[in-house]
């Protein structure tokens, strides 16, 4: 494939995948609002981009992790409201104001800030929080038994915020024993009715993400927040069983910049960790363990070349990675490679690469996302294909 990337390796971006995953989840949740997860570059898939289609799906809510991301978002002129997952700096909260973002808070301390901030900014409104509560993620949120409650009632009196929502997040949603997160959930109810005994009555009520919204209808309430599963891949493979069609949304392709035949007894790449133990055919694609091709799986990945597996040989570099090809048939310079992606009934997944890596998918698709080009396929909006 020819593009004009300036680099022989890519990732392939479709969002006709992205959309169809969209309304996939949304299905499960249909009288939830979606807040759509896009942090750390929409999991690396390009926030702006995917944004764009997402909020033209229909999603209601952004949600991003850090003020950077929002002001990403801003400067692109998304307007949709955005969800800053994690905690805000406290020497940056009158950033929340400025970007109109609607902040999740943890402490009675960050309210007060925050309440200061906006009587200080904005005197005539009220800003809009959503309130983290721990059910057993042992991350963000109030601990609320015991002097947990008395904060949430004082964060409730601070005169200019508003409690919009009440947040927390499950922990062991793709588990296959369902115990923990079904007394998460339980946990979560309790809270929501001691709020309401408090006379705290949030109109949101979020605490599902992508397994969530998969496997506990109970748990969609008024707003759920899908992540991993809008990119096409289940949140652990265990979940990959069937009852719910996701469609990947990256794939990475390369061109062969050399290939080269070599006696047996030839060593390839640093350390010499592998010697042909044939007259071989190797292969160098341009990419490596800086473009998120893990290093680890030196020796151990593989490849889709002309229709067949072809193995990853030597260490990989920074740059660069070898493959043998001499058993691809008719292979020449500039063929592609599918590093990650599929060819008909051939498919090497992100788990996949993940469990070579001892690590998770989500990691995969973030790496491969930092310094890989991307090209963008579309189905009816714009050209088939653009870069960015």
């Amino acid at each position: 494939m020819y593009n004009e990337t300036r680099r022989a390796a890519w990732a392939e971006i479709d969002l006709r995948a992205l959309v169809s995953n969209y309304h996939t989840l949304r299905s499960l949740a249909p009288d939830s609002a979606v807040i759509a997860a896009v942090k750390a570059d929409a999991y690396g898939h390009n926030s702006i981009k995917t944004s764009w289609e997402l909020i033209k799906a229909g999603a209601e809510y952004l949600g991003v992790a850090t003020l950077d991301e929002i002001v990403t978002l801003r400067e692109a002129g998304i307007r949709t409201p955005i969800v800053l997952l994690s905690a805000t700096p406290r020497g940056n909260i009158k950033d929340i104001l400025d970007l109109k973002a609607i902040p999740v808070i943890s402490s009675l301390t960050d309210a007060s800030l925050l309440s200061d901030m906006a009587g200080a900014f904005a005197p005539g409104e009220s800003l809009d929080i959503f309130l983290a509560i721990e059910t057993g993620m042992g991350r963000l949120g109030i601990l609320f038994d015991g002097p947990g409650a008395e904060s949430v009632a004082k964060i409730a009196r601070l005169p200019h915020i508003r409690i919009a929502g009440i947040f927390s997040h499950l922990s062991a949603a793709d588990d296959d024993d369902p115990s923990f997160t079904l007394d998460q959930i339980d946990y979560f109810d309790r809270i929501v009715s001691s709020l309401a005994g408090m006379d705290i009555r949030p109109d949101i009520r979020t605490i599902a993400n992508s397994a969530g919204i998969m496997r506990y209808p109970q748990a969609h309430y008024e707003a759920v927040r899908p992540g991993i599963a809008l990119y096409g891949i289940y949140p652990a493979p265990n979940m990959d069983d069937g009852t719910v069609n996701l469609r990947p949304v990256m794939s990475v392709r390369a061109n062969i910049v050399l290939v080269r035949k070599v006696p047996a007894g030839f060593p390839v790449s640093y350390g010499h960790t592998f010697y042909t133990e044939r007259e071989s055919l190797i292969g160098v694609i341009p990419l490596g363990y800086s473009d998120g091709l893990p290093r680890v799986i030196s020796g151990k990945g593989r490849v889709i070349v002309n229709g067949v597996y072809a193995p990853l040989v030597g260490t990989i570099s920074m740059d660069q990675a070898m493959v043998d090809l001499t058993d691809v048939p008719g292979v020449k310079e500039y063929d592609e490679v599918i590093i990650m992606g599929s060819d008909g009934e051939l498919i090497i997944t992100a788990d996949e690469i993940a469990e070579l890596s001892g690590t998770i998918s989500y990691e995969v698709t973030t790496r491969f996302g930092q310094r890989l080009p991307k090209v963008y396929k579309y189905s009816d909006v714009g050209p088939a294909c653009q870069q960015g």
